[in-house]
Order: C-alpha cells, then sequence, then structure tokens
C-alpha cells in the first residue's frame, strides 16, 4: 500500500487567532512577544512659522496656537492664542479674544453669521494691528499672556481688510 502524501507531511500547526492572544504587538509572521520597546509618545504637531514686517520696522514670528470658545467676564466668544517673538530668541503667548456679543451684532445686520474661517481671520487681523501699534510684547514673569480684543468698535475695519 502506498502512502498518502499527507500521511507523508509533518502535522500542521493550527493557526492561532489574535482574540487568543493578549499581547497587542502586530506581527504578521512573528511570534507574538511582549515589545522591550516602550511606546513613542506622539510627536507635537508642526507648526509653520510666520513673519510679519510690522509698521514700527520690528519683524515679528509667529504662529496659530490654539483656539478655543471662552468668557471675558460675562461676554462668551472666542479665544485664539498666538505664540510671538520679537527678536528671534524668546517666544510668548499672544492672545486675541473675539466677542461673541459683536460677531451676533454683525449676523444681525448683514443677514448671515460669520464662518468660523471669517472669525479666525479677524482674529489674525487684529494680531496684525496689534503688531503695527507696537502693542504686542512679553508679558512679565509670572503675568498672564497678554490679549487684544476684537469688539463692535474694530470689527466692521478688520472686516473690511478682508473684504467682507
Amino acid at each position: 500500500m502506498i502512502p498518502f502524501r499527507s500521511d507523508l507531511e509533518p502535522k500542521r500547526r493550527r493557526a492561532v487567532s489574535n482574540r487568543d492572544c493578549p499581547i497587542t504587538n502586530s506581527g504578521v509572521d512573528f511570534p507574538r512577544l511582549p515589545s522591550n520597546n516602550p511606546r513613542m509618545p506622539r510627536p507635537d504637531a508642526v507648526r509653520r512659522v510666520k513673519s510679519y514686517s510690522a509698521a514700527d520696522g520690528y519683524v515679528y514670528q509667529y504662529y496659530f496656537f490654539e483656539g478655543n470658545r471662552g468668557q471675558r467676564g460675562s461676554n462668551p466668544g472666542g479665544e485664539f492664542t498666538y505664540v510671538v517673538s520679537a527678536d528671534r530668541h524668546t517666544a510668548f503667548p499672544f492672545k486675541i479674544f473675539v466677542m461673541q456679543s459683536a460677531l451676533q451684532a454683525w449676523a444681525k445686520q448683514n443677514g448671515r453669521p460669520l464662518s468660523s474661517s471669517e472669525e479666525y481671520a479677524v482674529a489674525k487681523m487684529r494680531l496684525f494691528q496689534a503688531f503695527d501699534e507696537g502693542a504686542v510684547q512679553a508679558p512679565a514673569a509670572s503675568q498672564p499672556a497678554r490679549e487684544v480684543i476684537v469688539d463692535e468698535s474694530n470689527l466692521e475695519e478688520l472686516l473690511g481688510r478682508l473684504g467682507i
């Protein structure tokens, strides 16, 4: 009697599914052993540093850091934080607060609200205006970040620069 080919081959092992193995490392053809390398933290976001030549002769470098909804007293609004450097050696936060009441008044007058991109653009125009006025300075040690405000008195002018 001639043996079957399958009788001559070594017995095959059963495949192991991912749910049978508690270790979460991925390995296609590798045994699932615990890694001796700790997980790497996520890298910080890459910030695009931009320059602005102000009317006072300074060249500022800045980048957008974050935008949040916030409140100043009883006034809600959008808080836009930029990191600014006037000397290319030290950087400090600078905030622009866009008052919600100004945005609502503009929306009522014009029949539509500003989009989030337009609100960001208004904050950036206010940052440029602060650069030109020389109002952007590093806060004293242990002091909160300085800020400027967009309200009903300057919103129309800033939107005019944007052609809105």
